[in-house]
Order: structure tokens, then sequence, then C-alpha cells
């Protein structure tokens, strides 16, 4: 027996809504908390403990980008690239 337009309508919701929630199921589910980055709180903690502040400054674009280009190779980031270059110009 063929179906109405109006049931063929409602099966293609249905089969979209199940769709959309088993696509968001992973980010919400056990995929999430397996992510092993720390939330904003753990992390203050853990900077605060090495003995880190935050510091903010306004630097020319130029001088960004070739910060960023040095930190890509930098073992420690962005971080450990600022903290060297910031005591040898203090040093010299």
């Amino acid at each position: 027996m063929a179906m109405k337009k109006t049931d063929l309508e409602k099966n293609k919701a249905l089969k979209l809504n199940n769709a959309m929630k088993l696509s968001t199921a992973d980010r919400f589910g056990k995929a999430a908390a397996a992510d092993p980055k720390l939330d904003r709180r753990e992390q203050r903690k853990l900077d605060q403990a090495q003995g880190l502040v935050a510091f903010a400054c306004k630097l020319n674009s130029e001088l960004v980008e070739e910060l960023k280009k040095r930190a890509a190779t930098h073992p420690d980031g962005m971080s450990g690239l600022l903290d060297e270059v910031i005591k040898r110009g203090l040093a010299g």
C-alpha cells in the first residue's frame, strides 16, 4: 500500500531527528569526558602552582606573526618562547 505524502514527510523528519541526536551523542557523551584538556579552573590552579601570572599587552601585528612562527618550533610554545626572549632582553 502506498503511503500518503504527509506520512512520507513525517518519516523523513523522524529520520533527520534521529540522525541529529546520534551526531551530537559523541560530543556530549563519553568522548567529551575522555578529553585530556583541563578546564579553565584546573589550568589556572596548575599555573598558579608554577608561579605563572597572566600578562596581556598590545604588540605590532608583524611582531606577533614572527612570534607565532618561532613558537611553533619552540618546545614550550608561545609562553616558553616569550619567557626566554624577555629574560634575555632584561639581562642585556
